[in-house]
């Protein structure tokens, strides 16, 4: 058999193998799992103000729990944004999100 493009069927591999993760992550979830609210407002902090690269974005949203793609659905929602310089930053909308959970947890 003749690979015509290797370098297509390599990169599709990868969104596979990608998509396996997400789903063995998914699986993996524990019951004792920290809530998806709380990590969420983690990811936010750790993430502040500075903008960062696509690859650093995915890595952080891996180490909080969520699956790099994750991100689109932020950046649809207004959570995120890709700035001129390219890089991804939290949106005005996730700082009051995140001011407001605070303001609750004190408040507890």
């Amino acid at each position: 058999m003749k690979v015509e493009n290797s370098g297509e069927i390599a990169a599709a591999l990868r969104q596979i193998a990608r998509g396996f993760s997400a789903l063995a992550d998914a699986v993996d979830g524990a019951p004792d799992r920290v809530p998806e609210q709380a990590r969420v407002a983690s990811l936010l902090r750790e993430w502040g103000d500075r903008g960062l690269s696509r690859g650093e974005a995915s890595s952080l949203f891996r180490k909080h729990g969520f699956a790099p793609q994750v991100a689109g659905g932020w950046a649809r929602g207004d959570w995120i944004e890709t700035r001129p310089d390219g890089l991804r930053y939290v949106t005005e909308r996730s700082r009051r999100w995140l001011t407001g959970q605070e303001e609750a947890d004190d408040g507890q």
